[in-house]
């Protein structure tokens, strides 16, 4: 079953975010994971929700998601986004 990373982005250092958005396709493809949403516009339909940016990432599975987010190489870069982003991150069972 497929998993997914959807991720809220709110960017408040585009300089740097643009360093951690350069490295992190690797470490991405590196697991088997492929964009399917990766920023965008955003149109909101209903609800007071209103991201800034929404990126979703699938993978083969949930547990590939995970691995993922907690492999060495994420984590390493993951430093150059939380100094550079405020984010939200879940994993989400596909059907």
């Amino acid at each position: 079953m497929a998993g997914y990373a959807i991720i809220h982005d709110e960017i408040q250092d585009q300089a740097l975010f643009a360093e951690f958005r350069q490295r992190v396709g690797a470490t991405v493809e590196a697991h088997g994971g492929r964009y399917l949403v990766r920023g965008g516009a955003i149109e909101v339909m209903d609800g007071d929700w209103s991201p800034d940016r929404i990126v979703v990432i699938e993978f083969d599975s949930a547990e590939q998601a995970r691995a993922w987010l907690t492999s060495p190489e994420y984590s390493e870069i993951k430093q150059i986004r939380m100094k550079a982003a405020s984010a939200s991150v879940i994993i989400v069972e596909g059907v």
